[in-house]
């Protein structure tokens, strides 16, 4: 039987993505151009002195203020040392910064380096207390496809009596097509954006749930933050080969193509990722336990959560 073609509207999305990508990359380069402009003029500096200062001709520098040249990471880091700013200050913001935003951080700016520890000791603890209300009932579980978060999900639904909710299926829902063929046909940036819009979803109509979310969450900040503060997270982790293992138990043996290379980049997306992974309020591993061990050790975690506790 021929696989199932997408739905007109995942298609539809296909045929405007490169159009779409075109016109955000040409603004995004104008808006570089723009900034690096105003930070020139800020400064009360001519165009032939950053040239000077940066190493870049003239001519190039007005293509790119202009919004026609695109500059290189090299390039624009040598721009912004000469301007004497930060590079990020030369690259527009992706979602607009609120005043309170700025104002924190211009604050923070002046602040000695030593007192900002105690300063982001006082922010996140605020920010807890804040969110404690807002995770309501909710259990988020993230990491990597094969620690076990679908068994383990299904389980805890089961036993607290809620529903249980994979992100990726919502998407596929949505969208009209499987993961794989979104990625394709629009890009990540198009799955993240639904991803981002079904957690919001699912954080608007369930005060109570089990919720899995893809192991790439985490490349999101914006998604994973909103995650991390309306829902009690629980990383579920296991050893790379169980990984591995596991998930060539459901069925996928790609990774048998190229054993000594798969596992490698597994053990180097655990590594860039374990810091945000960690970022969660609890952890639970399933490295060498059965599905029931794991259980319950994520239903004792759960508990504790349920009173504001740390694992």
């Amino acid at each position: 039987m021929a696989a199932m073609k997408p739905k007109s509207k995942a298609r539809e999305q296909a045929v405007a993505q490169p159009r779409s990508a075109d016109l955000a990359a040409d603004a995004f380069v104008a808006s570089v151009g723009a900034l690096v402009r105003s930070a020139r003029a800020k400064r009360g500096m001519t165009r032939r002195q950053l040239a000077q200062d940066s190493g870049a001709s003239e001519r190039y520098l007005a293509q790119i203020e202009s919004g026609q040249g695109n500059p290189s990471v090299m390039i624009l880091k040598a721009i912004a040392q000469a301007l004497d700013v930060a590079v990020v200050e030369l690259v527009p913001q992706t979602s607009p910064r609120n005043a309170a935003l700025t104002r924190i951080l211009d604050v923070l700016a002046r602040v000695p380096p030593s007192e900002l520890p105690a300063i982001a000791e006082l922010i996140e603890g605020r920010a807890a207390a804040d969110a404690a209300s807002d995770r309501a009932r909710r259990i988020a579980l993230v990491g990597l496809r094969g620690a076990g978060k679908s068994t383990l999900g299904h389980k805890l639904a089961g036993e607290l009596g809620c529903p249980f909710i994979e992100l990726d299926r919502l998407v596929e829902q949505d969208y009209g097509a499987r993961i794989p063929d979104l990625i394709e046909m629009a890009g990540i940036a198009t799955f993240r954006r639904y991803e981002r819009a079904c957690l919001e979803r699912v954080i608007a109509q369930h005060a109570a749930a089990v919720i899995a979310t893809a192991g790439g969450i985490v490349s999101d900040p914006a998604t994973y933050a909103l995650l991390l503060r309306r829902t009690h997270a629980v990383w579920i982790k296991t050893r790379p080969d169980e990984h591995m293992r596991r998930v060539m138990e459901q069925g996928d043996f790609r990774p048998m193509a190229h054993n000594r290379e798969a596992m490698a980049d597994l053990v180097a997306i655990l590594d860039a990722r374990g810091a945000d992974y960690a970022r969660a309020q609890a952890e639970l591993d399933t490295s060498g336990d059965t599905v029931e061990q794991s259980f319950a050790k994520l239903a004792h975690i759960v508990g504790r959560l349920s009173v504001g506790g740390r694992q």
